[in-house]
């Protein structure tokens, strides 16, 4: 039987890593977004909004998916929007592909703030005690990630395919223009720190700073997905996903301040926001872009302080458990230390950063 992958938002982080991988592991791929990129090898775009149901009906025609995967959302100014849109471009996209019948799984891609709650009550209230554990329960609060897993838990009774739910930390990954991106966030940061003499600060708070972390290699998020999608013994079953290491950011931060030539600040144990420390920085990158030659002059194309704040602010210790996906055979690993320093060596090789 003939593996075709759809990938809803090819153009991002996720979605662009998994292409790479699906393709190279035989997939027929088809990548979907509203603008898709022309640039990925063997991947066939397919340009549709997963907010207007008829044309990504008229789309989708003639693209019959044995696999789907949902790597995308939109950011809304409440929780109640966040709902409802992206509920709407789950259910629009699985009752666009479920007359044909050829869907054997789906795969969605949320995330961690399943047990730390959305943008809205971000790491407040009473939350479930790390390491994080599939088992644990939804919180008590509304929450977006929920409403997306419910609409693919109803379309697959109803289409009878196969399901999985994928939840990464901070994913670290080559992609421009995410809204989502702590590596090409960090590396722009200590660009303009090294081109400017300013002072390399740890933007966060003291837990994240002393406490334990992890993070996910958007490679291997591909690799997990691929996996969970056709292995008959994750079916059906949702997955925390990270690369298998643990770390502190007071260890990690002089490593990456060391790859960038420049010297870390001491962490005085207070926030010192990336959003505050880059306002107003736009032209200087348009300055540094140009004397570089690099090839994106737009600093909002790159970096994502307010995501990267948000991560980095977090008032507790947060990592993650994989037990369950070992369990079941899915045993690759990533060093983060080395994932940032691929991510940016390949930042310098296409001329992101200098």
């Amino acid at each position: 039987m003939s593996e075709t992958a759809l990938i809803a938002g090819v153009s991002g982080i996720v979605g662009n890593n998994l292409a790479r991988h699906l393709v190279g592991v035989g997939f027929t791929v088809h990548g979907l977004a509203r603008r898709p990129p022309t640039d990925l090898d063997g991947v066939k775009p397919v340009a549709a909004d997963l907010l207007d149901p008829d044309s990504l009906r008229a789309a989708l025609a003639e693209v019959k998916p044995s696999h789907v995967f949902i790597t995308t959302w939109l950011r809304q100014e409440t929780e109640a929007e966040n709902i409802r849109v992206n509920a709407a471009m789950v259910r629009n996209l699985l009752d666009a592909v479920g007359p044909a019948g050829s869907v054997r799984h789906v795969a969605l891609v949320t995330g961690l703030k399943h047990y730390l709650g959305p943008f809205e009550a971000y790491g407040h209230g009473t939350l479930p005690a790390t390491p994080f554990r599939e088992e644990q329960g939804r919180l008590d609060v509304e929450n977006f990630y929920y409403a997306q897993e419910d609409e693919v838990f109803a379309a697959a009774a109803r289409d009878g395919f196969g399901w999985s739910v994928h939840r990464p930390h901070t994913i670290i990954g080559y992609a421009l223009g995410n809204a989502m991106n702590m590596g090409v966030t960090l590396a722009v940061y200590a660009t303009l720190c090294r081109e400017t003499g300013r002072p390399f600060r740890f933007p966060g708070s003291a837990a994240q700073w002393n406490g334990l972390t992890d993070m996910t290699d958007a490679r291997l998020l591909a690799r997990h997905l691929t996996w969970a999608a056709t292995t008959p013994e994750a079916r059906n079953e949702a997955f925390n996903v990270v690369n298998g290491d643990v770390f502190r950011w007071s260890w990690m931060w002089g490593r990456i301040a060391e790859w960038f030539g420049v010297e870390p600040a001491p962490f005085d144990g207070q926030p010192n926001p990336l959003e505050m420390q880059m306002a107003g920085a736009a032209p200087l990158w348009t300055e540094i872009a140009a004397r570089h030659g690099l090839i994106e002059p737009d600093l909002s194309r790159l970096a994502s302080a307010w995501h990267t704040d948000a991560d980095l602010g977090r008032p507790i210790e947060v990592v993650t458990d994989m037990s369950k996906s070992r369990r079941l055979g899915f045993l690759d690993y990533q060093a983060t230390d080395d994932a940032f320093f691929e991510l940016f060596e390949r930042l310098r090789a296409t001329r992101v950063i200098p």
